[in-house]
């Protein structure tokens, strides 16, 4: 069980490297795309094309590990001033709320991309792209999502911390 638990962070691990340097491309492709259009040269149409992919791969691959190290947006004020007790309750239930529209978003992101392999769709902007590898994303992120919020419900640690402010 060890295993596949380190394997599946390995996982989680390479796909926030990879959303890493998918950050550093969308650097490199919007300096080198406004020298372009600064120089009167007009960008490559694949240049603009790869960076909307980037941020949709960017987002949804890199969000499983910002839930893991808790590197998602939520407001502590409220589980701060709570009981030790009722924090924990509180913190489980908002984690399961999270771990259902998760799985919700999951399911719907791959009834897309059925809904795209069974029409063979593209997308046709710079180059023909199977539109399912862009979709594919959703089901993909979303469900290693639920998972990691689900390690919020059922693990040891709380995704709440009960302080308020910032503690970096």
């Amino acid at each position: 069980m060890r295993l596949l638990i380190r394997l599946y962070d390995g996982i989680v691990d390479l796909m926030a490297l990879v959303a890493a340097i998918m950050l550093v491309w969308l650097m490199v492709a919007i300096v080198v795309s406004v020298g372009m259009r600064n120089a009167g040269i007009q960008p490559f149409a694949w240049l603009f094309t790869s960076t909307e992919y980037a941020l949709l791969y960017m987002t949804m691959l890199g969000a499983p590990w910002l839930v893991r190290r808790r590197g998602h947006v939520h407001i502590e004020l409220l589980t701060a001033a709570l009981p030790e007790g009722v924090r924990r309750i509180v913190s489980r239930g908002i984690a399961a709320a999270c771990v259902a529209i998760c799985a919700y978003l999951a399911l719907k992101g791959f009834e897309l991309v059925q809904t795209n392999l069974a029409r063979n769709d593209f997308d046709v902007r710079a180059y023909f792209f199977p539109r399912w590898l862009l979709t594919i994303a959703f089901p993909v992120g979303f469900g290693l999502m639920a998972i990691e919020f689900s390690r919020f419900v059922f693990g040891r640690e709380l995704m709440h911390s009960g302080e308020a402010g910032i503690h970096e």
